[in-house]
């Protein structure tokens, strides 16, 4: 089941009743019954996590940690890529227990993959531990958010002292796609929708779809070229151009 956890200091990511969620005649502030912290960037092992960004290797920093993720994104303007993970952290802000009645989600835009450079956050990492989730199809003509690993479906009752964690992982091999949760929500006579998204905006997964790829080996000072690294080869440096067919050519040897 989804982990429960005390509330800690979710990084980048909002939660936005959007005038959706309805006050009763009981609650003269109209104070929405619950917060919604985002983590956009959640690693599933600590090589999990890639990026496509518009940039060669030369002009990307180093890879980054989970808890810098959202930093190095928005500074490369780096997109998901092939898979993103979200956690969401959900508590009551009242005495009243709320119940989350289902989460939903909703594509933005939908378009061809972006044809830019795969980065990997990790190299040299085991498997990562399975851990309960949610899973969204990205490809699908309706995506819904649908269960994994025995992990029940909604609803579920949290309140100020007794939090959820909820890991939603988003997947697509063929689009680019920009898109937000919604989680409805009611609590007595109350109920409403929080729309739910990285807080600068949608959330955004693109499929890596034949790109060249780079890792940035344990130790290493430089990004290198994924083929070359997994066949043996001698690495290819990361100061070179990309051919016509998108991938980097080949660097003549350093001539003293």
């Amino acid at each position: 089941e989804p982990s429960a956890s005390a509330p800690g200091s979710p990084s980048a990511g909002g939660a936005d009743p959007g005038g959706r969620g309805g006050a009763g005649p009981e609650d003269d502030t109209g104070a929405l019954p619950l917060a919604v912290g985002v983590r956009p960037y959640v690693y599933d092992s600590p090589c999990s996590q890639h990026f496509l960004v518009d940039s060669d290797p030369e002009r990307v920093g180093p890879p980054a940690t989970e808890q810098d993720a959202a930093r190095w994104a928005a500074a490369y303007r780096a997109v998901s890529s092939g898979e993103q993970r979200v956690a969401l952290t959900v508590q009551g802000t009242g005495r009243q227990t709320v119940v989350l009645e289902a989460l939903h989600v909703r594509v933005i835009t939908k378009g061809a993959p972006l044809a830019w450079n795969d980065y990997a956050m990790g190299v040299g990492c085991g498997g990562g531990v399975g851990t309960a989730s949610f899973t969204v199809d990205l490809d699908a003509g309706s995506p819904v958010v649908g269960v994994e690993h025995g992990v029940r479906d909604f609803p579920y009752k949290v309140s100020e002292s007794d939090p959820e964690v909820f890991y939603v992982t988003a997947r697509t091999t063929a689009h680019d796609v920009r898109w937000e949760l919604a989680l409805d929500w009611s609590s007595g006579t109350r109920r409403g929708t929080v729309r739910i998204d990285s807080g600068d905006g949608p959330f955004r997964t693109s499929a890596d779809v034949h790109r060249p790829g780079w890792d940035y080996p344990l130790g290493g000072t430089e990004w290198i070229a994924r083929e070359e690294q997994r066949s043996g080869r001698r690495s290819r440096r990361a100061g070179r151009t990309a051919g016509p067919d998108g991938r980097p050519t080949r660097r003549r040897a350093d001539r003293s």
